[in-house]
C-alpha cells in the first residue's frame, strides 16, 4: 500500500480509542477498548492495552506495522510533559518503522476539536484543564492538578458544592428533604438521609472524584430548570456562575501567558460538550457567539497531529 497511513491513540479516563485513517482522514479502522489510564490500571497493564490496541486494529484493517507512516498518541495520566520515556516504550516496539509523536489527552484533543495546532483548549469534565498552543508551535497547560489539588469549575468541583450544601444543611439542623435539590441527591444515591453520604463518599474499593462528578448535572439541571421546576434556584445558578468564573479565568490567564489573545477557544469534556447553563455562561463569557464544536474527535485530533508532523518531515 503506497498511501501513507496514519494512526492516532487516545487514552481517556475510561476508554481507549484507536484509528488508522488515509491521508484525508477517512478513518480505515477504528477501534474501543476499556482504559488505558495508567494511574487507573497500572503502567504495565496500560502498556498491554495499548499494544493489544495497535494490534487489533492493524488486524481489522489488513495492514502491517510498516504500513503506517506515523502515529501520535495521548494518553490521560500519560502526557508527554512527564511521561514521554513511557509512551515511547508502549509504543515503539509495535510500530518500529513510523514515525511516533508522543503527545498529550488535551492536545490531540485541540487538534481535533480546531484541525490545526493552534488556540486554546478548555476541558470541564470529570476534572479541569486548559491547553494552549501559540502560532510558534509553544505547548502550556494550566491546571489539571487533579481532585486534591485543583479542578475549579470542573464536574467534580461542582459536585462537591453539592454535597458541602447537604452536610452543612443537616449540621445546621435543617432537613435535606425540604432542600428539593438535596433530597433528590440523597434519593439518586439510594440513601434516606445526609450521614448515610459518609459510607458512599469513602469506599475502599474506588477513588471519589467520578462519583462526586456524576452529581453536577443535577446540579446544571437545577440551574435551568431542566429537571424539576421545584429544584430551580439561586444556589443551583450561582454555583454554576462560579464554575464558569473559574474557568473562564483559567482561559484569560492562558490567553496572558502565551500572548495569543485572539486565539481560536475549542470545548472539550462532558460539561462543555453538551448544551447546558454551565457551557451556556462560559461561552458569554469568552464572548464567543456560539458554543464550539469539535470539527474532529480527539483520536481523530491524534491520527491528524501524525499527519502534520509526518508532512513537515517530509517536506524539509
Amino acid at each position: 500500500m503506497n498511501e501513507p497511513l496514519f494512526m492516532g491513540i487516545d487514552g481517556g479516563g475510561s476508554t481507549l480509542r484507536i484509528a488508522v485513517v488515509k491521508a484525508d482522514l477517512r478513518p480505515l479502522c477504528s477501534i474501543t477498548g476499556k482504559s488505558a489510564n495508567p494511574n487507573l490500571i497500572g503502567h504495565d497493564a496500560a502498556q498491554t492495552a495499548i499494544r493489544q490496541g495497535i494490534a487489533e486494529a492493524l488486524k481489522q484493517a489488513r495492514l502491517q506495522p510498516q504500513n503506517i507512516a506515523a502515529c501520535a498518541i495521548g494518553i490521560a495520566g500519560a502526557s508527554n510533559l512527564h511521561s514521554e520515556n513511557w509512551l515511547v516504550q508502549t509504543v515503539k516496539p509495535a510500530l518500529p518503522g513510523s514515525l511516533f509523536l508522543p503527545s498529550s489527552d488535551l492536545e490531540i484533543a485541540l487538534v481535533g476539536s480546531l484541525a490545526q495546532r493552534h488556540g486554546i483548549l478548555l476541558l470541564a469534565g470529570t476534572g479541569s484543564a486548559v491547553y494552549g498552543i501559540a502560532q510558534s508551535g509553544k505547548g502550556l497547560q494550566i491546571g489539571g492538578w487533579g481532585y486534591l489539588l485543583g479542578d475549579e469549575g470542573s464536574g467534580y468541583w461542582i459536585g462537591l458544592q453539592l454535597l458541602r450544601r447537604i452536610t452543612a444543611q443537616f449540621d445546621e439542623g435543617a432537613p435535606s428533604q425540604k432542600d428539593p435539590l438535596a433530597r433528590v441527591c440523597l434519593e439518586t444515591l439510594g440513601l434516606t438521609e445526609a450521614r448515610e453520604l459518609i459510607a458512599w463518599l469513602y469506599r475502599a474499593e474506588e477513588a471519589p472524584a467520578a462519583r462526586i462528578a456524576s452529581l453536577a448535572e443535577l446540579v446544571l439541571m437545577a440551574a435551568d430548570g431542566s429537571y424539576l421546576a421545584e429544584m430551580r434556584g439561586k444556589w443551583a445558578m450561582d454555583i454554576t456562575e462560579l464554575a464558569a468564573e473559574h474557568l473562564v479565568r483559567q482561559v484569560e490567564l492562558m490567553r496572558s501567558r502565551l500572548q495569543c489573545p485572539q486565539a481560536p477557544i475549542a470545548f472539550a469534556g462532558g460539561l462543555l460538550d453538551n448544551d447546558n447553563a454551565l457551557s451556556q455562561r462560559v461561552a458569554r463569557s469568552l464572548r464567543l457567539t456560539e458554543r464550539p464544536i469539535a470539527k474532529y474527535s480527539p483520536v481523530i485530533g491524534a491520527a491528524l497531529f501524525a499527519k502534520m508532523e509526518w508532512s513537515a518531515a517530509k517536506a524539509k
